[in-house]
């Protein structure tokens, strides 16, 4: 197990270095609560032993840092200035133990020992959760690219918190399916998961859906309604689109968020709740809040952690695994003897670049599956637009493009003029919503006739 101890007073320091390492502990010591912050974020430690008064980082700002950046990491306050109301506010703020000097060395090894054996519970629990729904099939998030095995861990490191996120990244590429990993492997895991999707309401509706109303609040209201925010209590509320959300709504949600309180529509008393939120969207966040489009106190308030998804033609070496994960899935479903994805298939979809992401290569494998009529799926299964942009080499009117920005371009073009124009109908065959069309079609400077 590895300790950290940071002491400004070196004989202290030395005391506590000699103590752990004949306990057989990996030690690594500092003097310096700001180089402890430095090392925490090189490295990861089981226990963290910390003197309390320290200058510019004390022991409390490595607390707070643990709890929110290393939530599996216990904490230890040891201190010559012990008080009552400084071991309270240590164990408030998430401390394991708070240890007066001078200190007992038998109580010191006693203490170490329990925090390391939490430590190793809490991983053990969070393992044994993660193996439980792969087994039972919970969890769909089938990667082999470093980047998303980065995303993950981290992801599986503050799930324990309950800090708020903000997941971007384009439509199709498992915002909510990292959402619901997080929840599954939150302290919140027994609690409901509530889904919105914020574009989906008009707004007259969207205040009464997501904090509720009382009886006759407005015409209609024949009854009490608890709203969606509240149905989540001890529980995660997931924001999707929260760019979609009106202005409005964005300042009564900033106001529950910082409150942990509901206030229904026609009532006087807040509800009090208890939530985590995580918020998507498909835009460039920062393009959304110089368009107005989402609220700086809102964003601020909900990314206290940001994860940014990589799009599928990003993470080429992940088609196969997903190709053969989609196929038993729709294989299954559909009672098909079809086991397994051939070499030509999986070269088509290989030069393939999904403007609709993952979610456009699981459509693509249902229809195949669905058309098969062997233990093989094959490229003739595959959607013949797509094998004909595996074997064309499309012109884009603007050469400085990249390469992939180029196909991806010629490949929106073709589909528009497919479709006399029709952006609804583009939109669906592409696999992604209006709005990344829009974008995507501004972004390569195409014009409708």
């Amino acid at each position: 197990m590895r300790i950290l101890i940071v002491d400004d007073e070196r004989p202290a320091l030395r005391n506590l270095q000699y103590l752990m390492t004949r306990e057989g502990y990996e030690v690594t010591c500092t003097q310096s609560g700001g180089r402890a912050l430095e090392l925490l974020h090189e490295r990861d430690f089981d226990v963290v032993l910390t003197d309390l008064r320290m200058e510019k980082v004390d022991g409390m700002d490595i607390l707070r840092h643990c709890r929110t950046h290393h939530p599996d990491t216990e904490v230890i306050i040891i201190t010559g200035y012990a008080t009552l109301q400084s071991g309270i506010d240590a164990v408030k703020e998430g401390a394991y133990y708070y240890i007066p000097k001078p200190y007992k060395i038998d109580l010191v090894r006693k203490i170490v020992s329990e925090a390391c054996q939490k430590v190793r519970l809490k991983r053990d629990n969070r393992r044994l959760r993660h193996q439980m729904a792969l087994q039972s099939g919970e969890s769909d998030i089938i990667t082999n690219n470093e980047e998303m095995k980065r995303i993950l861990k981290t992801a599986l490191q503050i799930a324990p918190t309950d800090c708020h996120i903000i997941i971007n990244g384009e439509s199709g590429t498992g915002k909510e399916m990292l959402a619901r990993y997080i929840h599954r492997n939150s302290a919140r895991a027994g609690g409901p998961f509530v889904a919105v999707n914020c574009g989906s309401f008009s707004d007259e509706l969207v205040a009464s859906e997501f904090f509720g109303h009382e009886k006759g609040a407005f015409t209609g209201a024949a009854a009490a309604k608890k709203g969606l925010i509240e149905a989540a209590h001890e529980g995660t509320f997931f924001l999707d689109e929260i760019t979609e959300m009106p202005l409005t709504i964005q300042v009564h949600l900033l106001r529950v968020i910082q409150e942990q309180e509901v206030l229904r529509l026609g009532a006087t008393k807040p509800v009090r709740i208890d939530v985590r939120f995580i918020a998507s969207t498909n835009r460039d966040v920062l393009d959304a809040l110089r368009e107005g489009r989402l609220r700086n106190d809102l964003y601020h308030r909900l990314n206290i952690v940001s994860f940014r998804l990589p799009p599928l033609s990003q993470r080429r070496d992940d088609i196969p695994i997903l190709c053969r994960h989609f196929l038993i899935k729709y294989a299954e479903r559909m009672k098909k003897e079809v086991a397994e994805i051939s070499q030509d298939a999986l070269e088509v979809l290989g030069n393939y670049d999904f403007p609709g992401n993952v979610r456009e290569l699981e459509n693509i494998i249902a229809r195949a599956v669905a058309i098969s009529g062997g233990p093989v799926l094959s490229a003739v299964h595959l959607p013949e637009e797509i094998r004909r942009v595996s074997v064309t080499t499309f012109r884009s009117d603007d050469t400085r493009l990249p390469s992939l920005d180029q196909r991806e371009a010629a490949y929106i073009k073709w589909v528009l003029d497919e479709v006399g124009g029709n952006k609804v109908k583009a939109a669906r065959i592409l696999g992604i919503d209006r709005v990344s069309l829009w974008r995507k079609m501004k972004r390569y400077g195409i014009d409708l006739p």
